[in-house]
């Protein structure tokens, strides 16, 4: 597998750097970053001590984590664009999905106030998954469209 930078693998890159920065704040700091969420539940009438308010940030955190690494195999496949099987592409991103979340829980391990979780690797690769999916189905979407358009 070769890699060459342009600005799709920037991309790629900077967003791992943005999931290993989230992942380095201490267990203070990230509560504080949830603390937002707090915030705006207090908005809608949702106060502290509520066990709504506790399901909800539990469900938005697990949703960050989704959403980080939905992101991460949508820009991992934009590198692989063009670079022959879609299949193999797939199961490359599904890959590295799994490892760089594996590695970031790891990391987690040393960070104080945090720890790993096998659960956040296994919500990380589905959002991994959701996203190769997504991204695959997009690309039907397009060759369809540009078969359509050809014939004309």
């Amino acid at each position: 597998m070769r890699f060459t930078f342009n600005t799709k693998s920037t991309a790629l890159c900077l967003w791992m750097g943005v999931i290993f920065l989230l992942s380095h704040q201490n267990g203070q700091d990230s509560s504080e970053t949830s603390g937002i969420l707090l915030e705006l539940l207090k908005f809608f009438g949702i106060g502290p001590g509520s066990s709504v308010q506790g399901v909800l940030s539990y469900l938005v955190r697990k949703a960050g984590h989704f959403t980080e690494y939905l992101i991460l195999a949508i820009l991992f496949l934009r590198t692989r664009k063009g670079r022959g099987s879609s299949g193999r592409s797939a199961l490359y991103a599904l890959l590295f999905v799994f490892l760089y979340a594996s590695s970031d829980e790891f990391h987690q391990s040393f960070i104080p106030g945090r720890g790993p979780a096998f659960t956040d690797v296994l919500i990380d690769t589905a959002g991994g998954l959701t996203g190769i999916i997504l991204f695959e189905w997009k690309q039907s979407i397009l060759e369809k469209q540009n078969r359509i358009f050809c014939k004309k």
